[in-house]
């Protein structure tokens, strides 16, 4: 590879919570880095995912969504995204085919005018569920928000249909220059941070609506034992109030179980060894609210 050919840079992609971002980034990675969800705020941090392809690298940074704050976490993860988008070099807005465009789109949408550096791109997501129909009146939705569209791609994250497409895209929008990462290297998450996100992930599958956003994990201890191919792994599932944690330990323990078994599955592979998980369910009283807290989990 040559570096006079060779294209690096970073792209993100915004939109409305669940409009398919994290999967839109596992998807251009060939691996999951960023977890996955039906409840909204589920990305809380800038995860960056690494694409290299003979003729190029891309950094794809893996932002919440942007809302309406209604707690300091909340106006947190909304800053977090402006400081990605001041960083950038190509900014992906995402709107899902199933969903005509709406105000929290347009929003968006309008926003994107603040970070003039960025090209930017529409990125109809989850044609794979969506009518024909449905995909053109989206697509004429879209081109229609900003007039400095750079592409307008319609795609599958599941399929993988016209997933090269974007990639191929975003490249070329790139700028010259050397790999930022080794080829070999898929995410700049630390494994501690990928096993706390897989368990998150597994706490909330299932949960009511309330709950969601109350769900932290910490890892106390990650640990191979000298014998036998075994890492035991001793993670903290915090929440705000006793009743979630009752919600969270179910009945008997039979959810708490049900939880470390999922998680379970997705760590074992990462870590390279069979896993002994033990989880502790605690109560850190509003802890979205309180910057202290928010400290010492990281936000």
């Amino acid at each position: 590879m040559t570096t006079d050919t060779f294209r690096s840079g970073f792209v993100t992609f915004v939109g409305r919570p669940n409009v398919g971002k994290s999967t839109l980034t596992n998807a251009l990675v060939g691996e999951k880095v960023a977890i996955i969800s039906d409840k909204p705020q589920t990305t809380r941090r800038a995860i960056r995912g690494i694409v290299t392809r003979p003729d190029g690298q891309l950094v794809i940074v893996d932002t919440p969504g942007l809302h309406k704050p209604r707690t300091l976490l909340g106006q947190r993860l909304n800053d977090l995204v402006e400081s990605v988008l001041g960083d950038v070099d190509v900014i992906g807005f995402c709107v899902p085919a199933t969903e005509k465009v709406g105000p929290g789109d347009r929003r968006i949408a309008e926003s994107l005018s603040g970070y003039p550096r960025a090209r930017k791109v529409a990125i109809v997501t989850k044609t794979d569920a969506a009518s024909r129909e449905q995909i053109t009146d989206r697509l004429v939705e879209v081109d229609a928000l900003r007039e400095d569209w750079d592409a307008v791609i319609p795609l599958s994250s599941l399929t993988r249909d016209q997933l090269d497409v974007l990639a191929d895209e975003l490249l070329a929008m790139m700028p010259t220059g050397p790999a930022l990462y080794p080829e070999d290297v898929v995410t700049d998450e630390s494994r501690e941070d990928r096993i706390a996100e897989i368990i998150r992930e597994s706490a909330l599958d299932g949960v009511r609506d309330e709950l969601p956003h109350s769900i932290a994990v910490t890892i106390e201890d990650i640990a191979r034992r000298e014998t036998g191919d075994m890492t035991d792994i001793h993670a903290n599932v915090i929440v705000e109030r006793d009743s979630q944690k009752a919600i969270i330990i179910g009945h008997k323990g039979s959810r708490l179980r049900d939880v470390g078994a999922r998680a379970r599955a997705q760590i074992e592979p990462l870590v390279g060894t069979r896993v002994f998980l033990k989880l502790h369910v605690r109560v850190a009283k509003d802890w979205q609210r309180d910057p202290k807290q928010l400290g010492r989990l990281g936000f």
